[in-house]
């Protein structure tokens, strides 16, 4: 009788799923906006201290409204970047505003070895090098 388990290799975890964020900014401004439906017909029936919501209510069809704005923009300004960093080589120096091709500062810092046996932020997820 065998009491001690065998580590089984897991399985790769599946990619991120990339979502449709004009169906969840829809969906979000929608049920705000069915809240703000429901809570402007029973208004008379509301305590005073509870109106606020109606508000709230406001807000988020606000929000919801300004998303659908901006959230394609900022996607096509983000594709745009990505296009000129893959254009330019990703070689250091070649980031925008950087005209001169000026080396900046090294953002990447050395491994340390601190004798703990937690895994760091910066190792790969999942795995420890000090187990």
């Amino acid at each position: 009788m065998k009491l001690t388990r065998t580590r089984q290799p897991r399985p790769s975890p599946p990619p991120p799923l990339e979502a449709n964020d004009r169906v969840v900014t829809v969906a979000g401004t929608a049920g705000w906006a069915v809240a703000l439906v429901v809570l402007l017909i029973v208004r008379d029936r509301l305590p005073a201290g509870q109106r606020w919501w109606i508000w709230t209510c406001v807000c988020g069809v606000a929000m919801g409204l300004f998303a659908l704005w901006y959230v394609p923009r900022l996607k096509r300004g983000r594709a745009r970047a990505a296009a000129r960093r893959a254009a330019a080589g990703d070689e250091p120096g070649n980031e925008p505003g950087n005209e001169q091709g000026e080396q900046g500062p090294q953002v990447q810092s050395a491994p340390r070895d601190s004798g703990s046996n937690t895994v760091s932020s910066t190792d790969t997820p999942g795995r420890s090098t000090r187990s």
